[in-house]
């Protein structure tokens, strides 16, 4: 797998290679730990998996039921109204329809984001207005600050995901509720709640009451993520009934196939297992954190998904770290370069048992910090705190020290010089390492000790004065002038990037995320959410999530 790692990811269309993929090119038909794709790890209980695999032969032979039946079926487990509830072919199929019925020249999102909701609209022509969270914020959204720029932009349509996909940015009920209200003359609003399930910060989160009463709000819930099931491709939407009966209408009548008509049906008799997964994974976050956090230079965001947000340290380069781990480590994580508003700095780390997250912590450790196969990063003299938002500019801006001047930074820590005086030896009384080691070595060979070096290298084969046999003393030469005190060595800069500064080699404004280290005096450790409003073990969560079905 190593001499294919780079090509399975530059091959495929998706953000990283399927795990069939993955599996085929394993040899052995297994596919690696998955810290990618964020999937509930305990449930289905094996259990539950025994009995669809009992079952197989009759789930992949016959046409399933019509998506209605599918659709009422489920309503009736969540006490949702099926008129205002339309199930799609996964939550992607709701968009791409969201899209083409309801979004009419443009729309805005924060970014990082779900890639569906910056992609989909400009697929179509739409104006997609991107919203920078900022890393100094920790990824927050202040959604005063977006509706400003709502109105600035004169942008039509408004997608909040809670929590945020990739960092698990979690926002209030009431909050939300006052942005629907200041935004009701927008054309739609979209809350994509596809991983509020895994929240515990607010016993009752979901907005879906209010979208069902509102004329231009649609809630989005996924359900593969939740049911650890991304292969069915399930998930739905819920809007007024006016809203939902468009995009239902639009939907083919057989696009829910039968393993999701099988799992919803079956699920009324697995409430209990439900919710405590959902506890275990909100346990497992906790945890993970925690471990993660003790890694050196390594920066932990809080997060409410079923998934972390961590900023590598200083120099790493995302794409080595993901493609050592896959082949040392057999360990698939989500590099997230390719997402707008992100760098290759940043993994999305998914929540899994403590027995995986061990391997995950030892698999970095090794990765980051240790020398067997060669460090993954360069010492931290070679990079910058600078980040661009684009892998390949944070590689040159570190190979350079952000001077634009090829090798200059491996020349300052190999001491290499420069010019055609390399390899001759230098008068032991004008020594050149601290000269050449300095970011400005151009101007500094420029002095009386390069003119020296410069003579020498003129003079190819003259033996030098300390080592010429005399018949009789040679008269003192003239005293040499003082050369200039070197520049220091160049050290990065120990703070942030102050917000504001322009991005090196022409990049954009919407490739600068902002700075790259928490504001000086934010809080460095992960704040816990409380571990509140656990589902009923007796009874089915309500559409919310956290609640107790009647």
């Amino acid at each position: 797998m190593a001499d294919n790692v780079t090509s399975l990811f530059r091959s495929t269309a998706a953000h990283s290679p399927s795990m069939a993929a993955l599996a085929r090119e394993g040899g052995d038909g297994t596919g690696p730990v998955d810290f990618c794709i964020p999937c509930n790890p305990y449930f289905p209980t094996p259990a539950m998996m025994d009995t669809m695999a009992s079952r197989l032969k009759d789930i992949i032979t016959y046409y399933p039921s019509s998506a209605d039946t599918i659709t009422a079926e489920l309503c009736n487990l969540l006490q949702l109204p099926p008129q205002a509830v339309a199930m799609g072919n996964g939550s992607t199929e709701l968009i791409t329809w969201i899209d083409h019925l309801l979004v009419r020249e443009s729309l805005a999102i924060p970014v990082p984001t779900f890639g569906r909701w910056t992609d989909q609209p400009m697929e179509t022509g739409k104006r997609v207005d991107m919203f920078p969270l900022q890393e100094s914020s920790g990824f927050a959204l202040d959604l005063a600050q977006y509706a400003e720029f709502i109105r600035t932009r004169g942008t039509r349509v408004a997608v909040i995901c809670n929590p945020n996909n990739p960092d698990g940015g979690f926002l209030h009920k009431h909050a939300l509720v006052q942005f629907m209200d200041a935004m009701a003359d927008l054309d739609l609003i979209v809350i994509d709640e596809s991983f509020l399930e895994f929240a515990d910060a607010e016993q009752e989160p979901s907005v879906v009451q209010e979208a069902m009463i509102r004329p231009n709000v649609i809630v989005l819930r996924s359900l593969g993520k939740n049911f650890g099931l991304h292969g069915i491709r399930f998930g739905y939407m819920v809007a007024n009934p006016s809203l939902a009966g468009r995009v239902r209408s639009m939907l083919p009548k057989w696009n829910l196939n039968a393993f999701a008509e099988y799992v919803v049906f079956m699920l009324k008799e697995h409430g209990a297992e439900y919710a405590q997964s959902l506890h275990q994974v909100r346990r497992d976050r906790l945890d993970m954190a925690s471990q993660l956090a003790a890694l050196p230079g390594l920066t932990v965001y809080p997060s409410q998904g079923n998934f972390l947000f961590v900023r590598l340290p200083v120099g790493a380069e995302g794409t080595v770290v993901r493609d050592r781990m896959l082949t040392e480590h057999r360990i698939l994580v989500r590099e997230c370069g390719n997402k707008i508003g992100s760098s290759s700095r940043f993994l999305r780390l998914v929540v899994r048992p403590q027995v995986d997250v061990r391997r995950l912590v030892s698999g970095l450790e090794q990765v980051l910090y240790g020398t067997r196969r060669g460090a993954a990063v360069p010492e931290l003299a070679q990079g910058t705190s600078y980040s661009s938002g684009t892998a390949a500019v944070d590689r040159l801006v570190g190979q350079t020290n952000g001077a634009g001047m090829q090798d200059l930074a491996a020349m300052a820590v190999g001491g290499g010089g420069m010019g055609g005086g390399v390899g001759m030896p230098m008068p032991v009384a004008q020594p050149m390492a601290v000269a050449a080691a300095a970011p400005m070595g151009v101007a500094a060979s420029r002095g009386p000790a390069a003119s020296m070096g410069t003579a020498a290298s003129m003079g190819a084969g003259m033996p030098m004065p300390a080592q010429m046999p005399a018949p009789a003393p040679m008269p003192a030469p003239a005293p040499m002038p003082t050369p200039p005190p070197a520049p220091a060595p160049f050290a990065p800069p120990s703070g942030p990037t102050p917000p504001g500064v322009p991005a090196r080699g022409g990049l954009t404004a919407a490739q600068v995320r902002g700075m790259t280290a928490p504001a000086p005096g934010a809080p460095q450790e992960l704040s816990q959410a409380p571990a509140t409003g656990w589902p009923n073990a007796q009874s089915w969560p309500n559409a919310a999530g956290m609640g107790q079905a009647g």
